[in-house]
């Protein structure tokens, strides 16, 4: 696998250096992408749904986005927002203002005409700081770098626990390009945490870190790990884009994604981006970790294509198709299934049927510049005569689905925005009959971080009441049927479906049922550009009603402050 990636690698930079120089450059450029939870990416959200009928936000369910496309969106807009005035047939709020020129400074590289606004009035040594967004930049002809201290402090206390929780995260992130094809990022910290005691039962029981991968103890009850990403993005032609990292991907427009999230540990994949007209068609061909026991020793590994076409079927509509396939060989790539066109079922049927292959559809509308409607439906499996007698739980029918709604500037209070979603998964979906071909990595699911065999709802609320400031407040409960005593009951998509106790009689829920409400609040202030002070409280209640008579509870309430920079904020969501 190293050398394919290898020679993968060489023959694109090739074709990134090379073909170019054969075709018209005018018109295109590689760019980097937005960082995970980027804290742009709720008001690209709102841009998206206040504009309605921008054909290129509209093709952004798979992310991150580009900074380019960012940028330019938020250019565009602020145009218009000028050249309208008020006869707009929608306007931007003074937040949203702030914004806009916020996201151009934050990403200079591609921010148009006059940029002196950027500059801080005070910068270090005339050296450090010399723009409010970044702590090192260099600009010159052929040459654009960023360089930022990544920091993350949190302490919490939570009820009856007397440890505290912490999290103490420190590092840098860059990015930059070299000459008008070539980009790089890179993200790297050092992380000790000891999470709700929740989290660290988690952890106890996948050998796994939420979000991370490889893990060390610290403090005996505590962890120790590094998040280290990177990529090199170029553009090989127009509308072609190609890059080649260690890092996370998401398919999707809700919080959570059945098709492919950054629930899991960062991973090596190979991105191809094709967007054109009304389409946007991505390739991602990834290398993973199977299922191991913590330890120093070589994890065994497998790989994963996703196929997913997205097009605006009308300039208000973006319809979705969504493939992908899972499969392990020993020591080898199978090749069969690196062309980025062929239908993986097919090609899946030619080697015989071994592999896990999931399909599906996902929409979004945007409507009357206040709402959007979204969803996703998952298929691992479908057998006409077993939907036609759905009633009867084959344990065969796989499928998942997702139905959300967002309302910005709701009931006409500028910033106020709503969001609602459920999710709704049956037993063993996700899962495959070796237990290794799941569709996982590092032991921890790929899309939705409960797995399998649940129902969710999620409602969120977030209000910006002046700029640098933002309120947030969520609500997640789920039903789950857990498993009991050693018997697979489809939740946990780990385990090889084959060890299931019956054919028939299943249903979302089947097995030992479990409850959860986790209500969370926040309050965020942004003192300087890009750090954050933030106070932040959660209640969860978890319970499981075993059938013997058996009621387990465990409620936790956390009081939580930190400050955090160029950083994601760390959430326990679940």
């Amino acid at each position: 696998m190293t050398q394919f990636i290898k020679t993968l690698l060489r023959d694109c930079i090739i074709l990134g250096l090379i073909l170019p120089g054969l075709l018209p450059a005018t018109g295109f450029a590689q760019s980097t992408t937005m960082p995970e939870g980027s804290k742009f990416d709720h008001f690209m959200d709102r841009l998206e749904i206040l504009e309605q009928k921008n054909h290129d936000l509209n093709l952004t369910a798979a992310k991150p986005i580009s900074r380019k496309l960012a940028a330019q969106s938020a250019a565009q807009a602020d145009s218009f927002r000028i050249a309208s005035g008020a006869s707009a047939r929608y306007s931007f709020s003074k937040v949203d203002q702030s914004s806009l020129q916020e996201l151009l400074m934050n990403n200079s590289e591609w921010a148009p005409g006059d940029q002196s606004a950027f500059k801080s009035k005070h910068p270090i040594f005339n050296t450090f700081y010399t723009t409010q967004a970044n702590f090192v930049l260099v600009r010159d002809k052929d040459f654009f770098l960023t360089v930022d201290p990544v920091i993350q402090q949190l302490q919490s206390k939570e009820s009856g626990n007397d440890q505290t929780v912490f999290l103490n995260s420190k590092g840098v992130t860059l990015r930059g390009q070299i000459g008008p094809h070539l980009g790089f990022s890179t993200y790297l910290t050092d992380n000790q945490e000891r999470g709700p005691q929740f989290v660290m039962d988690r952890i106890s029981e996948f050998s796994a870190v939420p979000g991370a991968g490889y893990y060390k103890p610290f403090k005996t009850t505590a962890v120790d790990y590094f998040d280290a990403r990177g990529s090199i993005y170029f553009d090989v032609w127009k509308y072609f884009s190609v890059q080649f990292g260690y890092d996370k991907n998401f398919i999707g427009n809700g919080y959570r994604s059945l098709f492919l999230s950054d629930n899991a540990a960062p991973y090596t994949f190979l991105k191809l981006n094709t967007h054109i007209w009304k389409f946007n068609y991505q390739n991602i061909f990834m290398e993973l970790v199977s299922q191991h026991a913590l330890g120093d020793y070589e994890y065994p590994k497998k790989y994963a294509v996703v196929h997913h076409l997205s097009f605006d079927a009308t300039k208000w509509l973006n319809l979705g198709l969504y493939e992908n396939i899972v499969y392990s060989r020993a020591q080898y790539f199978d090749f069969s299934y690196l062309n980025p066109v062929i239908f993986l079922v097919a090609a899946q049927q030619e080697n015989g049927s071994p592999d896990k292959t999931t399909a599906g559809l996902d929409f979004k509308a945007n409507i009357a510049h206040s709402f959007q409607f979204y969803g996703q439906l998952i298929i691992d499996e479908f057998v006409l005569d077993q939907i036609r007698h759905y009633s009867c739980g084959w344990w065969g029918n796989k499928q998942g689905l997702q139905l959300g709604a967002k309302y910005i500037n709701a009931f006409g209070l500028k910033n106020l925005d709503l969001q609602l979603e459920t999710n709704i998964v049956r037993p063993y979906t996700y899962a495959h009959s070796d237990s290794v071909s799941s569709f996982s990595h590092y032991n921890q699911p790929m899309a939705h971080p409960l797995g399998a065999n649940f129902g969710e709802v999620i409602a969120i609320a977030r209000y910006q009441p002046a700029y640098r400031w933002n309120v947030e407040g969520k609500i997640i409960y789920y039903k789950q049927g857990v498993d009991s005593a050693g018997v697979n009951f489809g939740s946990n998509i780990l385990e090889n479906y084959n060890t299931r106790p019956r054919d028939y009689g299943f249903s979302i829920g089947s097995g030992i049922p479990a409850k959860c409400i986790n209500i969370s609040g926040l309050v965020s202030w942004e003192c300087r550009e890009n750090l954050f002070l933030e106070l932040s409280a959660m209640y969860r209640k978890y319970s499981v009603n075993d059938p013997s008579g058996v009621y387990k509870s465990s409620n936790s309430t956390t009081i939580t402050a930190g400050i955090r920079m160029n950083m994601f904020r760390r959430q326990y969501d679940y």
